[in-house]
């Protein structure tokens, strides 16, 4: 059987080589090397394995559209959990070479400390890591990195971004939006109660704070997106870094926010921070943005002189808007740097799923 083989290239200017037989795809011919690269459902349903193709022969199997669009296969974007390569293949990463792991990622277990509403359909779940193998709490992540959650003693495994900080205790915080009929919110909303323990599968992801500089930062998130944000500003607020920082939180209804309190203690901790919250289909007596996430960042980048570092977290429609707005205001796309959250059925999950990063 024929073998070929493959240079990946991090963003950061670093070479992975490895062989990949004919018939075999990118992500598998990679781990039977011992080189873990961001991937998730393995299906081509999440896009967590996104790249860009710079040379070589390949096919590409079947995917979700939400994954991969026909405007990223323009670009040279491919999922290397798709791509069967029938030559030697070039391809770069869009992430650093310090996200690449040469090892699986550890499985720990925790147990419930707190569940709690945030509304009628977001909760805030708290954890408490057990000690690993070492007798050691501390759990070494990335601000927007997330983890995989499985029930005990069943196949219901999601992913689910950190809201906290990393810390040296072992407390984990995760926003978590429930769904009707998502088993996993079934479990967490009837079942889940303090004490009960889950299996902790991370850190994973590359949706990471990358170091331009001073550059201003602005953050664009809906919904539940805004676990990972807030988990990078309790980073920069906890080392106090210099940028300026704004962040466009958005919701359908007023209803619909939640954590206000948190951002409002974040940024009297974290001057830096200017944070506003959208409702599209706000009431009159709404007291914050009437509008869109979209229609605030617009109109942000209007009065910024100079072009910031963008970091959206959202759904793929939130996503494009932010790729399209930035690019006609002329912000690089080095600098745009996203975690597209994509629906339960795409992503054969039953809840709200982490999974594509650029």
């Amino acid at each position: 059987m024929p073998e070929y083989t493959i240079e990946l290239t991090t963003r950061d200017a670093q070479t992975l080589t490895f062989p990949c037989a004919e018939g075999e795809n990118v992500i598998a011919a990679a781990e039977r090397a011992d080189i873990y690269l961001n991937a998730q459902c393995r299906s081509g349903a999440c896009g967590a394995c996104i790249a860009r193709h710079d040379g070589g022969d390949f096919t590409l199997g079947d995917h979700s559209s939400d994954a991969l669009s026909d405007a990223d296969r323009t670009q040279g974007q491919v999922l290397l959990c798709s791509t069967q390569p029938h030559s030697d293949m070039r391809l770069t990463l869009p992430y650093e070479y310090d996200l690449v792991r040469f090892e699986k990622t550890p499985l720990r277990q925790a147990r419930i400390t707190a569940k709690t509403y945030l509304n009628a359909d977001t909760v805030n779940l708290e954890l408490q890591l057990e000690p690993d193998a070492d007798d050691s709490l501390v759990f070494d992540f990335e601000p927007g990195q997330f983890v995989q959650l499985t029930v005990p003693d069943s196949d219901i495994t999601r992913p689910y971004s950190l809201a906290n900080a990393p810390n040296w205790d072992g407390s984990l915080e995760l926003l978590i939006k429930l769904h009707d009929k998502g088993q996993f919110s079934t479990w967490l909303r009837d079942t889940a109660t303090p004490g009960m323990a889950l299996s902790v599968e991370g850190p994973l992801g590359t949706f990471v704070l990358h170091d331009n500089g001073l550059r201003p930062r602005y953050f664009v998130v809906g919904g539940c997106g805004l676990a990972s944000v807030v988990s990078m500003l309790r980073r920069m607020a906890e080392w106090q870094e210099p940028h300026p920082v704004k962040l466009f939180f958005g919701v359908w209804r007023e209803q619909d926010v939640f954590y206000r309190q948190e951002l409002a203690a974040l940024a009297e901790e974290y001057p830096n921070l200017d944070y506003t919250i959208c409702a599209s289909e706000a009431t009159q007596g709404w007291p914050g943005y009437h509008g869109s996430v979209l229609d605030a960042f617009v109109q942000a980048l209007g009065e910024e002189s100079t072009l910031p570092d963008v970091y959206a977290c959202g759904s793929p429609g939130l996503i494009d808007g932010v790729a399209r707005v930035a690019a006609e205001h002329g912000i690089p796309q080095e600098q745009v740097i996203f975690e597209r959250y994509l629906a339960s059925t795409a992503a054969n999950s039953a809840a709200s799923t982490c999974c594509e990063t650029a």
